[in-house]
């Protein structure tokens, strides 16, 4: 279309600097007739002037008009002249809403615990919060328990890992997912029956999960030897993105046996917590390394080990320190913010935010929960 624009407005420009010129020689003609005292020249004179009033003033450049539906909850179709798009329309309350919780949330000034709660599972693995009062949580046992803030066990699934799920994460449709590195495949539990959902490339084994809010799937892989790790974001069974190097070609992520675990914040960025490399790596939509954090600004006095990562409402990063028994908070852009410390943590490792904005934290060895209230 730009193309076109310009080809007719670069003739239309020609045809004025032509006239232009014309005119200007014509006016040099007139000024030396008026400077003249022969009769002749001025009765012979004959005024162009109504040749150049006749110049088309209009360009040949239609602008396009913009037609569009906008009935809320329906899809959106726009139309730019010839060119047609068809849009998923989002509400414009749940984004006053969010940026209402963004301006008016803040981090209470010493978190407490609301509740503790058995998972039966020890070791205890991943824990994904279900709305305000249920979890499901997985560990290195071969069935996913979902239990409510009581402990009382409201479902559970025998999965067919030949070892045990590596992670669990809940789609944007509620069907919870899994992965199992034995079968290179992450599964859905959909309508009471087990599905391959995803299944790996020849020499990759899946290990963490995350479900976009775009409803793309980001799996963490490694290879056997534990020498390369990767993220690929999956739309459908499509591999649309891979998350593995610097443009210098150095790998990303540490290999090692320790792994790596995913989760996407409000923003877009990807959150990847590289246990090999003792750190948290945040990378933009586009696979750019933002920053990495290391665990130096909160000053603990043994070794940072995270273990896994989350997210909340005012797109703080979550972070669960395994050998220090706290959590680490940071904001978007990796500034530190502080230490849950109070809380008498042990050996955290699940981790997830619920819908009312509590921490249900898991703990590795006792296989117990506790659901913490952090924000105002």
């Amino acid at each position: 279309m730009k193309d076109r624009r310009l080809s007719a407005l670069r003739s239309y420009q020609s045809r004025l600097q032509d006239s232009g010129s014309k005119l200007e020689c014509i006016t040099k003609v007139n000024k030396k007739i008026l400077k003249s005292n022969k009769v002749s020249d001025v009765a012979s004179y004959k005024s162009e002037l109504k040749d150049f009033r006749d110049i088309h003033t209009d360009v040949d450049v239609k602008i396009p008009s913009l037609n569009s539906n906008t009935v809320q909850g329906s899809e959106l179709s726009i139309e730019l002249g010839e060119y047609k798009a068809t849009l998923i329309q989002s509400s414009i309350s749940s984004l006053t809403d969010e940026v209402s919780i963004l301006s008016m949330r803040k981090l209470l000034g010493k978190a407490k615990v609301i509740a503790t709660i058995p998972s039966r599972i020890k070791p205890l693995g991943a824990v994904i919060c279900i709305g305000a009062n249920e979890a499901w949580t997985q560990g290195k046992v071969n069935l996913i328990r979902r239990i409510d803030m009581h402990g009382s066990l409201k479902e559970k699934i025998t999965t067919e890992c030949k070892q045990y799920p590596n992670d669990i994460e809940i789609t944007r449709q509620g069907e919870l997912i899994y992965s199992d590195a034995k079968s290179r495949t992450v599964n859905i539990f959909r309508q009471g029956r087990l599905e391959t959902l995803i299944t790996l490339p020849l020499g990759w084994h899946p290990l963490g999960l995350c479900c976009t809010r775009s409803g793309d799937i980001l799996v963490s892989m490694y290879t056997p030897d534990g020498s390369h790790f990767k993220i690929v974001r999956y739309q459908g069974q499509t591999a649309i993105q891979e998350i593995d190097k610097y443009d210098w070609g150095q790998n990303v992520f540490k290999g090692g046996v320790g792994g790596v675990f995913v989760k996407e914040n409000n923003n877009g960025d990807i959150c990847a917590c590289d246990r090999d490399a003792s750190t948290v790596i945040v990378i933009d939509k586009t696979g750019r390394v933002r920053f990495r954090y290391d665990g130096t600004p909160a000053r603990r006095n043994k070794p940072f080990q995270p273990r896994r990562i989350a997210t909340d409402s005012l797109r703080q990063i979550i972070i669960a320190d395994f050998s220090n028994d706290c959590l680490h908070i940071l904001d978007q852009n990796g500034q530190f913010l502080r230490c849950i410390d109070n809380c008498e943590l042990q050996s955290p490792v699940g981790l997830s935010v619920d819908s009312v904005g509590r921490l249900w934290v898991g703990s590795f060895n006792s296989g117990e929960m506790k659901v913490i209230q952090y924000i105002e």
